[in-house]
Order: structure tokens, then sequence, then C-alpha cells
């Protein structure tokens, strides 16, 4: 049981399998909860995970639901005791003009990448601060720092991850829990297909992933609050 356990969500796809196949990678025996909706897809990184040396478990559940999230980490608990590292990755991304976005698309945006961070947070934080140790990553946005026309409910969550964060941040610092939030720009990943950008123009997912296990490995004297990352050419 001396290996740390880290829950990531949405790790079904994209980053956050790609951030589950790093630790698996480069720590040895390492523990993953796997969260996600699609568990068909969470099975395959699940084994995806194993075959590089973790003890990784699909965790199908909601985020964006209160109960599911409860069960979901009393299930973690049961199987692993304790999380030492979170990964709020979970979101979706939606481009709408806030003069044509509906209210319940509205409310599904922030759903998705603003409500689901809070939950899934609020079920596993507090056992940290228990511990007096943890890692929390938040990840957010490049539009959650710069608006874009068309990112109506994509940005004001995003920048509502921002908010959350900080304010997660002041209170944890105190309570041996780190907090980073991650703000990449275009990465080759399922949330910019169909986007028209080229790939030669995005950021590789496991760049993007190697940030994450990067600062986790870090002395617990310095946390780094905050990542941006972005495109060498640094438009997108």
């Amino acid at each position: 049981m001396s290996k740390p356990v880290v829950l990531i969500t949405g790790a079904s796809q994209g980053i956050g399998a790609e951030i589950a196949k790093t630790f698996a990678r480069e720590l040895a025996g390492v523990r993953l909860a796997l969260v996600a909706r699609h568990a068909g897809n969470l099975a395959k990184v699940a084994k995806a995970c194993a075959r590089l040396g973790a003890i990784a478990e699909p965790f199908p559940c909601d985020v964006g639901d209160e109960t599911a999230v409860e069960a979901m980490a009393a299930a973690v608990t049961r199987r692993f005791r304790r999380v030492d590292v979170l990964v709020n990755n979970a979101g979706k991304f939606t481009p709408t003009e806030f003069l044509t976005m509906s209210v319940a698309d509205f409310d599904a945006v922030l759903g998705a990448n603003l409500r689901s961070l809070f939950l899934v947070s609020r079920a596993i934080v507090p056992g940290m601060v228990a511990r007096g140790r943890g890692d929390v990553f938040n990840m957010s946005s490049i539009a959650g720092l710069h608006p874009y026309p068309g990112g109506a409910g994509y940005c004001a969550a995003k920048f509502g991850v921002t908010g959350l964060s900080k304010v997660m941040r002041e209170e944890l610092k105190t309570k041996g829990v780190r907090v980073c939030t991650v703000y990449p720009g275009a990465t080759v990943s399922p949330s910019w297909a169909g986007s028209g950008v080229a790939e030669e123009r995005m950021m590789p997912t496991a760049d993007v992933a190697r940030a994450f296990y990067d600062v986790y490995r870090l002395s617990r004297r310095t946390v780094v609050e905050d990542i941006v990352l972005r495109p060498q050419g640094g438009d997108v």
C-alpha cells in the first residue's frame, strides 16, 4: 500500500487517459482510480495502464451527479482506502455564442466543467486534509484566462474553475494539500476534433500529461500554483 493512489476524472480518452498512462509508465505499482462515464473506454484505459505496471481500476461515474459522485468516492475508498492525488480533468467543450446559447446548454457546460470539479473535490479532499497531505490538479483552459467569441458557456465555466482553484489553494495551503491549476491551449485530443486547427499547430497530449507528473514529483516544499501550456506558435 506504499504506492500513491491517483484518481483521474475524464480518464476514458484524451488528456485524462494520457495522464493515467504517464503515471503508470513512470511510477511502477501506482494505483489508479479511473473515472468517466464511458465504461467501455474506461476499461480499455485501465487495461493499458495495467500492462504498464499500474494497479488500475475503472469507476464509471457521471461526475456531474452528486449521488453518483458520492457512490464513486465510497467505492474508491473501499478499494484503495485513500486518494493521494486528485486530477479533476473531466469536462465538455461546446462552442456557442452568448446571444444564441440556451439556458439548458449553459447549465450543461457549467455542470460538466465546474460543478463536477466541485463535487469530486468535496468528496475527496477532506480525506487529504485529515491526513495532512495531498495533491489536487484542476483542469482549466486557456479559455479560463482569455475570453473568445463563441465561448459563452465554456469560458464562464473555465473562469469559474480558475476562481474556485484559487480559493481552494488559499484554504488548503496550510493543511498539506497542494492545488495546481492547469491551463492548456490547443491539444491533439477529442475536444479539438473538428475544430479546423491542424495537428501540427497543437500540442501532443503526452506533453500536457507529462506536466502533471513532473509537478507531482517536486518536493513537498514546493507548489506549482499554475501551469500555462500553449503550442509553440502561441495562437491557439
